[in-house]
């Protein structure tokens, strides 16, 4: 399959730089069912994200992104959530564990988060002012007057127009677009080093996601901020990350450089995302479902450049009678590191016992 051309941005190896700014490690979250059953949510998750770098989180509606998201800041409601496993570590801190007092300070101040529906994220009883002063002084511990200061200079710096008169709006007087602005000028209070954006362009029209997306990589940019950007876009993806991270049932399937992830996707599913794009001139009766991906066997060839057969692994499929595996154990899955900047999942064969591998961290750009 040939997918979409690659980002023309050039993508070389880095030199690798100093550690990492979020580093999660088998990452393993349930919920309680209706039965009293534990379902998985997240299972065995590891991601790296580097200071001034952009990872896209991608994949369908279910598969963990969100949740993943919500546990860095420790926002997911225990019960029904567990953390059953796995280490969240922001500049080397451990975050799993620490009270509330302690994420209090992390929030905001270190990791800051753009939510979805930024209309319903807002409080509607509450005008912006109210809302960006009371964070201004959370995170700065400054007068009233110089925390309204800053929330003009917030607002003037995310795109707003008349940002002192926009104080005083409350936010059904905003549209999506500038709602989503005063959510990042909200994100932004605390001058954090990461911004978690969690589908950031939802429910707006493409002018205004053009503009949100612009308006975040400029941040970025300017702040030397990195984004762990939350997607199903996947020309989102080509055009404003570094880093793709590509979920199928709670779990990595393909992790990789957006270049080599683009010009070469090596799981079956990270090639169905791409077959569903939409083409001008092309016609097709319907989309490639799961099932068909998975029964295809020429989705299950050997991987190149390696002399032992590594099959592609995917959470329904059984494994070969020939391997002894516990479906049980999560260490019986693994991402198999295929070239330098790309890792996929695959089944431990006794090629993958004999070679450990590093868990997936791509540099970021000197």
């Amino acid at each position: 399959m040939t997918p979409t051309a690659a980002p023309s941005r050039d993508r070389s190896e880095p030199a690798p730089g100093s550690g990492p700014l979020l580093a999660i490690r088998d990452l393993a979250i349930s919920f309680e069912g209706d039965r009293g059953e534990r379902v998985t949510a997240v299972d065995g998750l590891s991601l790296t994200i580097h200071d001034g770098q952009t990872l896209a989180l991608v994949g369908e509606s279910g598969c963990g992104k969100s949740v993943t998201a919500l546990s860095v800041l420790g926002l997911l409601a225990c019960p029904p959530a567990r953390i059953d496993g796995g280490s969240i570590r922001a500049s080397g801190r451990e975050l799993l564990g620490l009270g509330e007092a302690d994420l209090l300070a992390v929030r905001g101040s270190e990791i800051g988060m753009i939510f979805q529906e930024p209309v319903s994220s807002l409080n509607p009883v509450l005008s912006i002012g109210d809302q960006l002063v009371e964070a201004v002084r959370r995170h700065r511990r400054i007068p009233r007057a110089a925390a309204r200061d800053h929330a003009v200079a917030l607002l003037k710096q995310v795109g707003l127009p008349r940002p002192d008169a926009m104080l005083a709006a409350y936010p059904h007087e905003l549209s999506g677009g500038m709602c989503q602005r005063v959510m990042i000028a909200l994100a932004l209070t605390g001058g954090p080093r990461l911004l978690i954006a969690d589908e950031p362009t939802t429910a707006l029209d493409v002018t205004i996601q053009a503009q949100i997306l612009d308006l975040l990589l400029a941040l970025r940019q300017r702040n030397r901020m990195a984004i762990l950007l939350i997607t199903h876009d996947l020309g989102v993806v080509a055009q404003h990350a570094d880093v793709v991270c590509v979920m199928y049932a709670g779990r990595v399937v393909e992790y990789a450089s957006v270049r080599d992830l683009f010009e070469s996707p090596a799981h079956p599913y990270t090639r169905g995302l791409f077959s569903a794009i939409p083409r001008l001139g092309a016609r097709r009766p319907r989309l490639r479902t799961v099932d068909e991906l998975m029964t295809d066997q020429t989705e299950f060839t050997r991987l190149p450049g390696h002399q032992y057969g590594v099959v592609p692994w995917w959470p329904t499929m059984r494994p070969p009678p020939e391997l002894t595996v516990d479906p049980a154990d999560r260490r019986a899955s693994c991402l198999h590191q295929i070239a330098p900047m790309h890792w996929v999942a695959c089944w431990r064969t006794a090629y993958v016992a004999d070679h450990p591998q590093r868990p997936p961290d791509v540099p970021a750009q000197p």
